[in-house]
């Protein structure tokens, strides 16, 4: 693990060795410095093609490996990264910029996948009927896909990793995993804690591309490949599933958010700050289920607007790696010149600025902790994806106005309610159209529940029972006896 933070040099994983790929090298950059921290090797169309080869290869053994072998191995996964845990928190912290706070507690999460799918991994139930007719019995099995193409982002570099990587393994899958380029480090460190953990050459590969779309396209291209997951924007989910028609493939997409978080007047309003601070600025607000759009009914509106900006001006801004860090950087200036343009054209819309709303001088991916109030519904700060330490706090009266304006989008993944009272805050997350609620609290992650969208937010589950299920077929046997 020592070597994944020394060596500046990382290859492609394919099967039980690595490859140099193309021979170009593709920099990883510490956002809070702009200096190149390594390098990763540049995968070719045939680089991809030799990783689902490997995996395709793996597969015939891997899938006859015995469940209870699969959750021994994938434990092994969990006890390894819980014993690395700080090693993998402080390179997280360094490609992604994200906090040590904040790291820590994607590093915990992310290993919480391997434990729950090696218990998952020996749950993999069919079910026996007879037939309505009582001329047979009807059995029903699961069985392992096969080769999956994992795609993940760079805001989550190891859960995102994990949460495919664990429930593919435990269905007796294998896959080929294509991590963002922006944070490939941690995606190779923890395929060689799972090799050292002892899955199998193979069963696992990496690889790393400047062309990720030839190089994914290929793959899903490719007979062997049998299934899709992929975690990022709508934009990209859309293409990708209009390549993965081709083939027929199963898709898990966990794509886009703009969550809603909805505090109404019987709210306890040092809790909702508390909660809202945790849903918009964990990973400095670059989260698919960052609180995107901050809806407050009038009554505690003032008080509200208060108390959260003396929260966020009081944030300390630094490299992530620092312990003292409360607000890291973005992951590269780019993503500062969006949100950038997303507060100014707020704000020229009407917006107040309370605190924030510029970049500090010198180097690094920076942008101040800043909360508007007064945001028009009509700003591009409402309809689209901050991704940046940005609260944009809209005022409402009632119960219906405020449901409808949560629902007047594509979106639909994560979405929060603070309430006093539970017989409200139920009613109102029956009727939002969203994957997922948080009621009264500012996370709605867990490996043991669903994860997931709906409308364009995505399709499928990941964690839970269900995760497994994205990487199994149902077999359907008639018997007579």
């Amino acid at each position: 693990m020592t070597a994944i933070l020394t060596d500046r040099a990382i290859d492609l994983l394919i099967g039980g060795g690595t490859s140099t790929g193309s021979g170009e090298r593709i920099p990883v950059l510490d956002p809070a410095t702009g200096a190149t921290v390594a390098t990763v090797a540049n995968a070719s169309v045939d680089d991809g093609l030799l990783a689902v080869e490997a995996a395709a290869e793996a597969f015939t053994h891997w899938r006859k490996r015995s469940p209870r072998d699969r959750a021994e191995v994938l434990r092994r996964c969990f006890d390894l990264m819980v014993e690395r845990s700080e090693e993998l928190s402080v390179l997280i912290a360094t490609e992604n910029g994200k906090t040590m706070s904040d790291a820590r507690g994607e590093v915990g999460y992310a290993a919480e996948f391997f434990r729950w799918y090696s218990e998952e991994a020996v749950r993999g139930i069919g079910q026996v009927s007879l037939s309505p007719s009582g001329t047979n019995r009807i059995i029903a099995v699961q069985e392992p896909i096969g080769v999956a193409v994992l795609v993940t982002p760079w805001n989550f570099p190891a859960a995102m990793a994990t949460r495919k990587i664990a429930p593919a393994l435990a269905a007796g899958s294998t896959v080929v995993l294509k991590p963002a380029t922006e944070t490939p480090l941690t995606a190779y460190a923890i395929a060689d804690i799972c090799r050292e953990a002892g899955v199998p050459d193979g069963v696992i590969n990496v690889v790393t591309t400047r062309k990720a779309g030839p190089v994914v396209s290929a793959m899903l291209h490719d007979p062997r490949v049998r299934a899709l997951s992929f975690t990022g924007s709508t934009e990209v989910g859309v293409r990708l599933l209009h390549e993965a028609a081709d083939q027929v493939l199963k898709c898990s997409m966990e794509l886009g958010g703009n969550a809603p978080f909805l505090v109404f007047d019987d709210a306890d309003v040092d809790s909702a700050v508390d909660g809202l601070m945790i849903a918009k600025m964990r990973n400095g607000g670059q989260a698919c289920t960052a609180a995107n759009r901050i809806y407050v009914q009038r009554g505690i509106a003032d008080a509200l607007l208060e108390r959260l900006t003396d929260r966020m001006a009081g944030l300390k801004m630094g490299p992530g790696t620092e312990e003292a860090t409360e607000c890291g950087p973005l992951v590269n200036r780019s993503s500062v010149d969006k949100v950038a343009d997303l507060v100014d054209g707020a704000v020229r819309d009407g917006a107040r600025v309370l605190t924030g709303a510029s970049a500090p001088d010198g180097p690094g991916a920076f942008y101040r902790p800043t909360v508007l109030a007064g945001v028009s519904a009509e700003s591009q700060i409402v309809s689209e994806e901050i991704f940046g330490p940005v609260a944009a706090v809209q005022t409402f009266d009632c119960e219906g106005e405020v449901v409808a304006a949560a629902n007047s989008t594509d979106l639909g993944l994560s979405a929060y309610v603070y309430s006093g009272d539970l017989g409200r805050a139920l009613r109102v997350a029956e009727a939002l159209e969203s994957g997922m609620v948080a009621i009264n609290r500012g996370l709605v992650s867990d490996p043991a529940a669903p994860f997931g969208g709906v409308k364009q937010s995505g399709l499928g589950r990941e964690g839970a029972h269900e995760g497994m299920l994205e990487y199994t077929e149902t077999k359907y046997i008639a018997v007579a006896w």
